[in-house]
């Protein structure tokens, strides 16, 4: 899907941090932590099948649903009709490898690398503003700091056919984001490619030493109670790069003004997840419950994309 963060391999998609256990294990602890296991392994089942279920009735009220819902429909029902509207992840995912060299590759790739001086500098301004809402501007300054510090180094893109329909970064080398090409080729509109852009550099942001894992707690906790989801950890991190990609999309409609429709340029930022096939797992929100849940926590966004549908993105006189 979106992103991997690794400081050792690539993934496929989802995002994972990994651990090696060391090779000095003795034996005998060995034993014992795999009796352990077998004796946990039913719990430790239930946990992982659970993870995709709710966890309690959401927070938002009847009113309030019926908004976000609205809202992801106009961002699905604009996605058909934009000539600029991105291809649905799982559409991606059903693609043949695309060559680097390819010319739908090139003008992705072309698009990335123009388009990431303008996402470093709209995440900078996002992650501020969420740790002033979060509380966490005085709390954290160091922090906050040190991840806008990891942001402004990142100065490259590269395309990689064999990543396909992912985008990912590793943390041993934090100056460059990886694109697989097929996903460049699916983000036709500057808006969706900022959002990706956005996502990664959150990733990059945080680093190997978890410099926002307090911030992305609170926003998994906030988008937990409103929505009813379990989003926590990974989830929590993963969602808080969404969000992250979803405010940028919008400081960037607010700084570059145009006569197409205000809701269609704010879409392209959530419009991949737009699937028929609505899977998620232990690490992320499934595609079409990840639009929900950002909405959820930025429902400005989703009354713009309601009733913005006569309005631009030129400035009101």
């Amino acid at each position: 899907m979106i992103s991997t963060k690794s400081n050792l391999i690539p993934g496929s998609g989802r995002a994972q941090k990994k651990r090696i256990a060391s090779e000095w294990t003795s034996p005998l602890l060995a034993l014992a932590l795999s009796l352990s296991l077998l004796a946990l392994g039913g719990v430790a089942q239930t946990r992982r099948a659970g993870r995709n279920e709710s966890h309690s009735q959401p927070a938002l009220t009847a009113a309030e649903r019926d908004l976000v819902n609205q809202a992801i429909g106009v961002v699905c029902n604009e996605r058909k009709t934009d000539p600029k509207g991105s291809i649905p992840i799982d559409e991606m995912q059903s693609r043949p490898s695309l060559p680097v060299r390819s010319p739908e590759a090139q003008e992705g790739a072309e698009r990335a690398q123009r388009l990431l001086p303008v996402a470093r500098s709209l995440v900078i301004q996002s992650l501020r503003r969420l740790a002033r809402e979060y509380k966490f501007q005085s709390r954290y300054q160091l922090r906050i700091k040190q991840a806008i510090s990891r942001v402004e180094g990142v100065t490259s893109v590269k395309p990689d056919m064999d990543a396909r329909d992912n985008a990912s970064v590793f943390l041993s080398h934090p100056r460059t984001i990886n694109f697989g090409t097929i996903f460049l080729a699916g983000l036709p509109s500057d808006e969706g490619m900022i959002s990706v852009l956005a996502h990664e550099l959150t990733h990059i942001a945080d680093g190997d030493n978890e410099l926002l894992t307090a911030l992305f707690r609170a926003i998994g906790n906030r988008a937990s109670d409103l929505t009813g989801q379990e989003i926590r950890d990974q989830r929590a991190e993963e969602l808080s790069c969404d969000l992250v990609g979803a405010l940028a999309v919008r400081s960037f409609v607010t700084s570059t003004p145009s006569y197409e429709p205000l809701p269609r340029r704010i879409a392209r930022s959530l419009e991949h997840n737009c699937v028929d096939e609505d899977e998620g797992d232990d690490d992320h929100l499934s595609p079409r419950n990840t639009i929900r849940a950002l909405l959820s926590l930025n429902q400005s966004l989703a009354r713009e994309l309601i009733s913005g549908r006569y309005e631009t993105s030129l400035p009101r006189r």
